[in-house]
């Protein structure tokens, strides 16, 4: 055989194996959808959290925190959709140690499939359940007021920007969910980890409200960074370096994320 015809065959080899892996991985995501949809209380229960978190702070504390250059409610909705994505992305480790504790995973590393299909598509799942979350409090949001001035096509570009930075972030949910003995404990692991990336963040009040040792963190850190990213292309506003940021960030996630995702992966079951 030639070396041309060698290549070839090498070629449309690794050609079928890049299909089978994709394959593999859009198999797993209907499968993670479809076992989400058929318990509709965990639905309407992901559902009902950012839904409180809107009207709660729009008809409870919103009249108490004073906003510069915009009403409330439209600085509030832009980022209670990062916090939800952010939220979201934690199904990511609640879903794969609940497969891990129920042997699932043993399981598919014994088929003959691309090993990178399960957490690829646990995290593919947790985006397409963070589309629809998205789509629902965008019309919440519309309900209690909020009005985005920034167009269609930015409205666009700043869900994108928190689509990308919460799978980015999913990839260090998966290593916890692989770590954790039960979905349980994965779920609060996952609490101290989040918890204060999003509560100490400009994502309810401006930098200015936070008290002074608070804001360096805040203001640097990136979930700061993609609510404001998020919020002024919503709005219409200048982002400045946010969305760039907001990406180096994600970008920078998934590089060391990933890995360890992935070895913790090949160590499981």
């Amino acid at each position: 055989m030639t070396d041309t015809a060698l290549k070839f065959t090498s070629d449309e080899a690794q050609h079928t194996s890049l299909r089978w892996a994709v394959s593999d991985t859009l198999t797993l995501a209907r499968r993670n959808l479809l076992t989400l949809f058929r318990i509709p209380t965990a639905v309407v229960f992901a559902m009902i959290q950012p839904v409180m978190f809107v009207l709660l702070f729009r008809y409870v504390f919103g009249g108490a925190i004073p906003i510069k250059g915009t009403s409330y409610v439209n600085y509030l909705v832009p980022g209670i959709l990062v916090q939800t994505t952010i939220f979201g992305s934690v199904n990511t480790a609640i879903g794969l140690a609940e497969d891990l504790q129920r042997g699932l995973i043993e399981r598919f590393k014994a088929l003959p499939m691309a090993r990178m299909a399960v957490l690829g598509g646990r995290t593919i799942a947790d985006v397409a359940r963070n589309v629809m979350v998205l789509i629902i409090i965008t019309a919440v949001g519309f309900a209690v007021g909020f009005r985005p001035h920034g167009g269609f096509f930015n409205y666009l570009a700043a869900c994108l920007v928190m689509l990308v930075f919460a799978y980015c972030l999913s990839w260090g949910f998966a290593f916890v969910g692989l770590t954790a003995p039960n979905s349980e404990t994965a779920q609060a692991m996952t609490f101290p980890l989040i918890f204060p990336l999003t509560f100490a963040s400009v994502i309810f009040v401006q930098l200015i409200h936070l008290p002074g040792w608070m804001r360096p963190f805040a203001n640097n850190q990136p979930v700061s960074q993609t609510a404001d990213a998020v919020r002024g292309l919503m709005l219409g506003q200048p982002v400045g370096n946010s969305v760039w940021v907001s990406l180096l960030w994600s970008v920078g996630l998934v590089a060391v994320l990933a890995p360890l995702a992935v070895r913790r992966f090949r160590r499981a079951a």
